[in-house]
């Protein structure tokens, strides 16, 4: 464990940023990938855990939901970071975004303008970044729609919130069970139930 920590990529002396991961490609032995499930939370660089079954399955459901329901001049997308600010750029599990940016296959991160939902499923070792850092810093920076999805005993439940633009807050709208029912970013239905197992 020692060798590999002694070619761990050393943060710059003024810390990460944002751009930096777009540089940061091979793991410390030359791993190709290595940084591709890496976020950028407040400065530091967060690796996500092996995603479980429920995460996977819940995350495929809505995405195909999403993109069937998705009007042209938006798009849903998954795992594209978007970068909050120099310090701070999330991967949300999902993301609805302008069609036109999400029409360009170079880009590596999407900015707070161009994103009208993000979806976090929440999984145990994520619990702390999804349901308190991301939320607050999704709100503080203008994303006028944010959903978290929890595992209530392997069934899914989606939290629905929007942005106050009084206090700049998110406001919870719904707790979704059985069926997603929304009228905004655009009106969605989803069977939660029939999701793929």
């Amino acid at each position: 464990m020692g060798a590999a920590l002694d070619h761990w990529p050393a943060p710059p002396p003024e810390g990460w940023k944002a751009d930096d991961l777009d540089r940061l490609s091979e793991g410390p032995n030359g791993e190709p990938g290595f940084f591709e499930r890496a976020e950028l939370i407040d400065g530091a660089l967060v690796f996500a855990a092996p995603q479980t079954r429920f995460h996977q399955r819940v995350l495929a459901g809505l995405a195909v939901g999403l993109k069937a329901r998705t009007p042209g001049h938006l798009a849903a997308v998954n795992r594209m970071d978007v970068k909050l600010g120099h310090r701070m750029r999330p991967c949300p599990d999902i993301v609805v975004v302008d069609a036109e940016a999400a029409d360009d296959d170079d880009r590596t991160f999407y900015t707070p303008g161009e994103v009208h939902l993000a979806v976090e499923v929440v999984s145990p070792e994520s619990e702390d970044r999804d349901r308190k850092t991301k939320p607050f810093r999704y709100a503080e920076a203008g994303i006028p729609h944010f959903w978290r999805v929890e595992n209530n005993d392997g069934s899914p439940v989606v939290y629905v919130y929007e942005l106050d633009p009084a206090t700049g807050a998110y406001g919870l709208t719904g707790i979704h069970h059985d069926r997603l029912i929304v009228p905004v970013p655009f009106p969605i239905t989803i069977d939660l139930d029939d999701l793929p197992r």
